[in-house]
């Protein structure tokens, strides 16, 4: 049994209200996930909403789409204004959690809106309008275990005291270093911003789930299956038969 959650995010951005609108609606692979949305009020969105549809499209200024549920609705809507320095962006996400587990996953979804919307600051800040190679691994069941975020961070030559700021250099086999800093660092999540993209780590140990990573890559014009192999294989290396203690 689910019952509905409002989670919230607002914000200024360093982008115009058109750059902006572009990044939530077009541009998603480079922060977020590669999202499709047929561009017109009743027009099918795929990717976000489990079966979606666009319940407003008024460029550049009010987005919102929605899917329907036995017990309730899954609807997200981004309103944008022009500001100071940039634009203004408010997102509002109503959504369902399973009653059982209602505090753990509203407080996921909270935490994850946060750090998206970082991203979202950093594709804008530095990467805008770029095309990235959008890639996406999880780690083996193991990595859901306590201590795991640790053990990652360790992997990546950090630590839980890694200030943001703090330069990094990832070597994962069969792939190019990655040289750049850490951008974003939490009990659960971890950044890196480098000249070539945006590096993310969800240490989701931190609600008894599978540690996973997201990079938006942009100077990689290498296959996505050859990249999320190479991925996909380091963190089998991180954690396979090992017990977190």
């Amino acid at each position: 049994m689910r019952k509905q959650f409002l989670v919230t995010w607002e914000g200024t951005l360093e982008a115009d209200p058109e750059t902006v609108w572009y990044a939530i609606t077009a541009g998603t692979a480079g922060w977020l996930w590669e999202i499709d949305y047929e561009p017109r009020e009743g027009g099918a969105e795929r990717g976000l909403t489990d079966r979606g549809t666009v319940a407003r499209w008024q460029p550049p200024r009010e987005l919102a789409t929605s899917a329907s549920f036995d017990d309730g609705v899954n609807q997200l809507s981004w309103s944008i204004s022009a500001a100071d320095g940039g634009s203004r962006l408010r997102l509002e996400h109503v959504g369902l959690a399973e009653v059982d587990d209602y505090g753990l996953e509203v407080d996921a979804c909270q935490r994850h809106t946060d750090f998206y919307y970082h991203s979202l600051g950093q594709y804008l800040r530095h990467f805008a309008g770029g095309e990235p190679l959008y890639v996406a691994a999880e780690a083996p069941g193991p990595s859901a275990e306590p201590g795991s975020g640790d053990r990652l961070r360790v992997a990546l030559g950090l630590s839980r005291a890694t200030a943001v700021g703090r330069p990094v250099r990832l070597e994962i086999p069969g792939l190019p270093p990655v040289v750049g800093e850490v951008d974003y660092h939490t009990d659960a999540f971890l950044g890196v911003l480098a000249d070539s993209g945006l590096y993310r780590f969800y240490l989701r140990d931190h609600w008894g789930w599978p540690v996973g990573l997201a990079h938006h890559v942009f100077d990689d014009r290498r296959s996505g299956a050859e990249v999320t192999e190479a991925w996909g294989a380091w963190l089998t290396g991180v954690f396979s038969g090992a017990r977190i203690t």
